[in-house]
């Protein structure tokens, strides 16, 4: 299949002079980050708990928006489970899933049908959770998918953000394929209904699927997990297998596409993938993704991430994100934590380096404290900068895990 290359984006954050505001509450028509997760699962698919549960959740922690990502299909229809099934999934000890549902949402809300080993429970749709947990300008859902294909023994799982019909995985006669098919189906939904939808490529480690090769040389992917909570995902790779992290790899796609093949950098999000609300290691909460945009609306919070308005987080809060064009100088302003020390690294590749994988993603500098200032040289391919701090991640998916946040390349 011949490839179709993406139109260069109206806007990018290298040619803008950007001022951002802290996360605080705004008047009408200012803009202002809300906090989300993008990958989430349910009972839909393969998660253990009813979507209203999940969203209610997020709601009470404090985020804004929630993407329900079920593989290959959206919460719509009738779907009827076994109430036997629903607690086989849950592998914990303690209340039983449904008890936990009827303590909270009442039984005038949980539909029920059956008895004994035949019991069923309905699983509510999107648009009745949506009239149940939304609160304009508080918290609402994004409508999702986790486009989830193969090719051989190499998973292929995309994201699509703000869908209105689902769409069945492409498939293809290479890895490379099958994420382009995706893709291009992903772009003609859009196109059809003329509305914003975006795609992230998820967890690449997992399983060991895909190289930074793969994922550069498809030019129409164009955002890409740095982060995912997933245990199981190999964030950090493998020294012995030759295989580099999460991070590292977005470094590798992103030289190779600027330097080789004519394409613009991945934007990173960091999320959940959850799956498990009862105990378990899927949990939620590990990471998600701020978005600076002036409505907590759909498409204002795709059209502000395709823009590049947005900061991938685990833990640290960043009140200001800006590049000035005329001084090429990039601002990172961090909130304060009691007890934590940040230290910022801006990561990049400088041109005439991308030949050597030593020099590819190097620290180009590190700074200490909360106001972090960089001024490109000119003879970067990109930067980009990652913030940690000293405090350990709250709930770590792997060893001496500990809280960051990293902000989108300027190229």
């Amino acid at each position: 299949m011949r490839p179709i290359q993406l139109a260069p984006l109206a806007f990018s954050l290298a040619a803008a002079s950007l001022c951002h505001l802290p996360p605080a509450s705004a008047d009408e028509g200012e803009a202002r980050y809300f906090k989300g997760n993008t990958h989430t699962h349910s009972l839909w698919s393969d998660g253990n708990d009813f979507p209203e549960m999940i969203g209610d959740w997020y709601r009470e922690r404090g985020y804004n928006f929630l993407v329900l990502s079920d593989h290959n299909t959206l919460s719509r229809g009738e779907r009827w489970m076994k109430v036997a099934d629903v607690e086989k999934r849950k592998k914990a000890i303690g209340k039983p899933v449904l008890d936990k549902y009827l303590a909270k949402f009442g039984e005038d809300w949980v539909e029920l049908r059956g008895e004994a080993v035949a019991r069923e429970v309905r699983l509510r749709t999107l648009e009745e959770i949506r009239a149940k947990l939304e609160k304009p300008g508080e918290f609402m859902f994004i409508e999702g998918e986790e486009i989830t294909d193969r090719f051989e023994n190499r998973e292929v799982h995309t994201n699509a953000i703000n869908l209105a019909e689902p769409i069945k995985p492409r498939h293809g006669a290479s890895v490379r394929e099958v994420m382009r098919n995706n893709l291009l189906a992903v772009r003609e939904q859009a196109e059809k209904l003329g509305r914003p939808i975006i795609a992230h490529l998820n967890h690449p480690n997992f399983r060991w699927s895909l190289t930074a090769e793969d994922i550069a040389h498809v030019l129409e992917e164009e955002f890409f997990e740095v982060y995912n909570g997933h245990p199981g995902i190999n964030h950090e790779g493998d020294a012995a297998r030759g295989v580099p992290g999460d991070e590292a790899i977005w470094d590798l796609a992103n030289t190779l596409r600027l330097s080789s093949l004519g394409g613009q950098p991945l934007r990173a999000v960091a999320t959940d993938d959850s799956h498990t609300y009862h105990g378990g290691d899927i949990r939620p909460g590990r990471g998600w993704i701020m978005v600076r945009a002036e409505k907590l609306e759909p498409d204002a919070i795709v059209e502000a991430m395709r823009a590049g308005d947005f900061y991938a987080s685990t833990g640290v809060t960043l009140k200001r994100v800006a590049f000035d064009k005329g001084t090429r100088q990039l601002a990172v302003d961090i909130e304060p934590a009691e007890g934590a020390v940040f230290t910022t690294q801006i990561i990049g590749t400088r041109k005439g380096d991308e030949g050597d994988p030593a020099k590819i993603g190097a620290v180009l500098a590190t700074v200490e404290g909360t106001e972090v200032r960089y001024t490109m040289a000119g003879d970067e391919w990109y930067i980009r900068a990652t913030v940690t701090s000293s405090q350990a991640h709250a709930d770590p998916s792997f060893t001496g895990q500990k809280k960051q946040a990293w902000t989108q390349p300027i190229w």
